[in-house]
This record gives structure tokens, sequence and C-alpha cells, in this order.
């Protein structure tokens, strides 16, 4: 059974939603936290930043960058979140920057979430068959551990592989039925995550395709949704499709819809970015666009 995370006041409009966003800081580069506050924001939550860690830009495109781990921080954040007896409509999480991470968001999960509380893990760990430099086999299997205790999870098509095991295959070669099917059985093997919902992203199909699918164990509904491909490549998409199919959900929109809805959002962006030739490793010109997915202003 799905939880419900819409609680609606006496007009209509829903209130503030409070949302901890467990993900790295990176000053420069639009991606993580500095694309999740602004469009979650727009969607009428109030977003509590947790950083996992800090970095004067991300590692895509950039040099020489500064870089610290903020696992001790995460922590005392916590202790502190803990004094304030806060609890959270969503816990959100995605970036984690060394194995030991694991715990204190598992420990987070368990001190902050009650029965309404929607756990969404983005396992951010790899692309193109390849886990990042950064991800130890520990770390890894910490993120296999995490995704158990997730109403929801997002993988890309690496990610998916890694999390069930299975050999990584290219699908840009396949047909519509046969990518189809993959991702049905790759949605099957997540399920044995314990999530609740599973999106995966990052399903090329031939080179001017994209696909994503999710699954509702609940119901058994299989969503497939394809979409012309923009052809560039920008660090923060996957940040930006996660943070909006998040606030989608939350609000209570449908599953296809909030699938849709972070599919279109994204592709939209990324084609304007592209028109205008922004630079790849700037991310993804989204600030213009958040009139799109705003919530309503509630009346005084």
């Amino acid at each position: 059974m799905n939880k419900k995370f819409t609680p609606v006041c006496c007009d209509g409009i829903s209130p503030l939603r409070k949302i901890a966003a467990i993900h790295d800081l990176s000053c420069f580069g639009r991606c993580a936290l500095t694309v999740i506050m602004p469009a979650l924001s727009a969607m009428g939550n109030q977003v509590v930043p947790v950083p996992t860690c800090l970095l004067s830009s991300h590692t895509g495109g950039f040099d020489d960058l500064y870089f610290r781990d903020l696992s001790d921080s995460i922590e005392e954040i916590a202790d502190h979140f803990d004094r304030l007896e806060l609890k959270f409509d969503a816990i959100y999480t995605g970036f984690l920057g060394s194995a030991g991470q694991i715990a204190h968001v598992k420990d987070f999960i368990s001190e902050f979430a009650n029965e309404r509380t929607l756990v969404f893990v983005d396992p951010v760990m790899g692309d193109d068959g390849r886990l990042y430099s950064t991800y130890t086999n520990e770390l890894m299997l910490g993120m296999k551990e995490l995704c158990r205790h997730a109403d929801i999870i997002t993988p890309n098509l690496t990610e998916a592989c890694f999390l069930t095991d299975t050999e990584y295959r290219s699908t840009h070669g396949m047909s519509e039925e046969e990518l189809k099917g993959f991702a049905r059985e790759l949605c099957d093997k997540l399920e044995k995550t314990g999530a609740k919902r599973i999106v995966i992203t990052g399903l090329a199909m031939g080179e001017d395709k994209l696909s994503v699918c999710g699954k509702d164990t609940g119901t058994g509904e299989f969503i497939f949704y394809s979409f012309d491909r923009v052809m560039k490549n920008y660090p923060g998409t996957g940040d930006l499709f996660a943070c909006v199919l998040l606030g989608s959900l939350i609000r209570g929109d449908r599953f296809e819809t909030a699938i849709k809805l972070s599919s279109d959002f994204t592709r939209r962006v990324m084609r304007y970015s592209a028109r205008f030739d922004t630079p790849a490793r700037e991310g993804v010109a989204f600030e213009a666009f958040l009139g799109d997915i705003a919530s309503p202003s509630p009346r005084p």
C-alpha cells in the first residue's frame, strides 16, 4: 500500500512540505544541492540541506578542485535536528562520498522518518557501465543496503545493473519491445530491494531516443515513456530529473504523471541549454523554467 504524502488545508492548497536533502554541495556547476534546492522550493517545499561533502565545483570537466568530506558534520547536524524534534515529509538521498556515510544516512532515516515520510534514494554510483572512481566495493554494497530502506529508487541503467548483479548491456541496438522487456526484467529484480516504486533512467534506444521506465510494486503498474534525445550531455540532469519526480509525487501527482513531468522538464531545459551553447560543465540553464513546475501560492 502506497503512503499518502499530501495533507491538504481547508482551501485546497497543500501546505509546505519539509524535505531533507542529503546530497553533496558543489559550489560551481549546476548539480546536486544547487539544482535540488531551487527546483523543490519552486514546487512548494521547504528544502533542508544536509551536505555530504563540499566541492568548489563538480568533478565533470574541472581539475584541481577543492573537496572536503562532511561525514562528521552529518552526525552533528542530525543531533541538532533531534533537539529541534524535526520530522520530514520526505528524506531524499543522492551522492555519498564514502562507505561510512551509509550508516549516517540510515541513522538519519531511522531518527527523522515517520509512517508518512517518503524515503527517496537516488543511488548515484556510475554511468556508461562503469562505477565512478570514488566508488569502492564496500560503498556499492552499502548502497544496496540503503535501497532496502527506500520507498522509491531512481537508478540509471548502469546503477540498476550493479544493484541487481546484472551484466551491463548497452541498449542502443535494441528494438522498443526488446528494451521494454529488459527494462521490465531490471524492475522485477530491483523489486527485491524492497522499494515500493522503481524508476530507471538513461535507457537509450538507437541514437535519437531515450526512455524512462517505472514500476509500482504495489499495483504492478509498469510505465515506459520515450522521448527525443538531446544530443548533448550535462552534469546534474539526473539530479534535476529526480528532484522534479520527488516534488511531483509528494504533492500527490500520479506515478505516470510524475515520470512524464520530470522527463519532459529535464529535456526542455536541456534543449534550451544546447540551443544557446551553454558549456556542458556548467550544467543545464534551468532557472528560467522554474515557473513551469511551480506549485500555486497559498492564499493568505
